[in-house]
């Protein structure tokens, strides 16, 4: 399975972006998926997680409230919808696929909020 993350970039305080992350290859094999993030200086952080069918998710007490992950199974697309943005989100963002026993990972993109 291969992923490819779009929709990162430069946002003021407050703003909202929307993460996309399109899988092709052995889609049919994915379950659950989700978002990591890491910053300069800093270790990995789990943002969100959502079940293979969309009907279960988990977010980091840090966005909770504020960022909404989703999933359209027939555009083999994840979405993490993040609004109210603040300076301390700004990381770079990846999104990964459980694939059997294994994980797929995308390339990252960057997401940069301005205060």
């Amino acid at each position: 399975v291969q992923l490819v993350e779009s929709g990162g970039g430069l946002v003021q305080a407050g703003g909202s972006l929307r993460l996309s992350c399109a899988a092709s290859g052995n889609t049919f094999s994915i379950n659950a998926m989700g978002w990591y993030r890491q910053a300069p200086g800093k270790q990995r952080e789990l943002v969100a997680v959502i079940a293979t069918d969309g009907g279960s998710t988990n977010y980091a007490d840090s966005v909770k409230g504020r960022f909404t992950i989703s999933r359209d199974n027939a555009k083999n697309t994840m979405y993490l919808q993040m609004n109210s943005l603040k300076p301390e989100d700004t990381a770079v963002y990846y999104c990964y696929a459980n694939v059997g026993p294994n994980t797929s990972w995308g390339q990252g993109t960057q997401v940069t909020v301005s205060s």
